[in-house]
């Protein structure tokens, strides 16, 4: 189909926010702290139930295609709707004003504080505050190992704009968009096999954009068949979304299923170990299955009482401090085992994952509430144009922020989205 196509009144969702998404976020920062716990404590590595723990680097994965989801939206949704296509240099600047600020105060506490980081080179500043600490081996400091997710994340947002011109095209034709959107697979996969054929070393270069760019497109395919489900435009294919949609249970208990698949050593080794290329394309793999089926049930279908309950105030404030509970855990696990003066490797789980969650979310909240929102209100001032303006002829009139890739979703009533970031990465 190539014609746009204006929302009826029935169907608020297109132009609106998708809150429920929000809950998305912490349940991946949850996993992504019971991952780094669980290796702290070794219980990942000592006990016949710890490749569960080693697995909840799931969260990556639901980061990352959650990322594409959201952030690609607005181009297809401008392009369904026969709006213009959104500002890169606003998407960029609201990326950066919800990025940068916090994220950089936590660069300066890991470094500063830390004894293990003392003294910090002028290297590890410039990588870290660039984001550029993936691209050499060994470069991660304490506290800031999970912060290549981040940098990795980066890059996918300094490309949107040209993948998301080139996926949408002039005219809005969503089978088009999906496959080209889908494109990042193949970019995976001859990734994969360059590092199969020791091209690539497994210690570094799996930390890099190309090796999640099945992820990232993932998440992207998915929007494009969303706004085409809900601006009437998707080809019967595509309603098979809103049928999964409408069997939560069944697919949260199918991504338990891959999940329990790739806590085999198929999925490569639970330590600190390199996996094969074959090892390491099991996971992608997987780990994408896992993210899809979470994701689903809460993007597509009508209303329900998942999306009711994931979009409830509480879930969504969760959602709002995940970003300030991705990058403040990792520091706070490094001091519980400073203070305590605890060998690596030793410690209760539940205990310590409490005690993480406890103090990480004290650390995520000041954040959220101190730098990150009053950051993304300075934001959201730049750049506002009057109502109406620049909407093609017969357009239905979007919600800003909706319209702005990148911009965040609502949560406790004004709240915003955590970016999507990733594990122990």
């Amino acid at each position: 189909m190539s014609t746009a196509a204006a929302p009826s009144a029935s169907e608020p969702s297109v132009t609106g926010r998708l809150p429920a998404l929000d809950a998305l976020r912490a349940i991946g920062a949850a996993a992504v702290v019971g991952h780094h716990v669980g290796f702290h404590t070794g219980v990942s590595m000592n006990t016949s139930w710890g490749g569960w723990l080693a697995r909840l680097d799931v969260g990556v994965a639901i980061f990352f295609v959650l990322s594409g989801f959201l952030l690609f939206r607005p181009w297809a949704l401008n392009a369904a709707t026969g709006r213009p296509r959104p500002p890169a240099g606003r998407y960029l600047w609201r990326r950066a004003l919800r990025i940068l600020p916090a994220y950089w105060l936590a660069v300066v506490v890991c470094l500063i504080v830390l004894p293990q980081n003392r003294p910090a080179s002028a290297g590890d500043w410039i990588r870290h505050l660039t984001f550029t600490q993936i691209y050499q081996a060994g470069q991660l400091r304490h506290g800031l190992s999970q912060t290549w997710s981040l940098a990795t994340e980066v890059a996918f947002y300094l490309i949107l704009p040209l993948v998301a011109v080139l996926a949408v095209g002039r005219t809005w034709r969503p089978v088009r968009t999906v496959l080209i959107a889908s494109g990042g697979v193949l970019v995976t996969a001859g990734w994969l096999t360059m590092m199969a054929f020791g091209w690539l070393d497994a210690a570094l270069h799996t930390m890099w954009l190309p090796s999640y760019g099945g992820w990232f497109s993932a998440g992207m395919a998915l929007a494009a068949a969303h706004v085409a489900l809900r601006t009437g435009t998707a080809p019967p294919a595509f309603r098979v979304l809103d049928d999964l949609a409408s069997a939560p249970v069944a697919c949260w208990v199918a991504a338990v299923g891959l999940l329990a698949i790739a806590t085999t050593p198929v999925a490569g080794p639970r330590d600190l170990a390199e996996p094969t290329a074959a090892e390491f394309a099991v996971k992608l793999a997987l780990y994408l299955g896992i993210a899809a089926l979470i994701l689903i049930p809460v993007a597509f279908g009508g209303p329900s009482r998942v999306k009711e309950t994931f979009g409830n105030s509480s879930a969504r404030w969760l959602g709002a401090v995940s970003y300030g509970l991705f990058l403040w855990h990792p520091m706070v696990l490094e001091l519980i085992y400073l203070v305590d003066d605890r060998p690596l490797f030793t410690g209760g789980f539940v205990s310590t994952f409490a005690l993480t969650m406890v103090f990480a979310l004290i650390y995520a909240a000041v954040s959220y509430h101190g730098v990150e929102r009053p950051m993304q209100l300075l934001g959201s001032r730049w750049g506002r144009r009057p109502a109406g303006a620049g909407r093609a002829p017969g357009a239905p009139a979007l919600d800003a922020a909706a319209a702005s890739p990148g911009a965040p979703p609502s949560a406790v009533g004004t709240g915003t989205p955590a970016p999507t970031v990733g594990t122990s990465r």
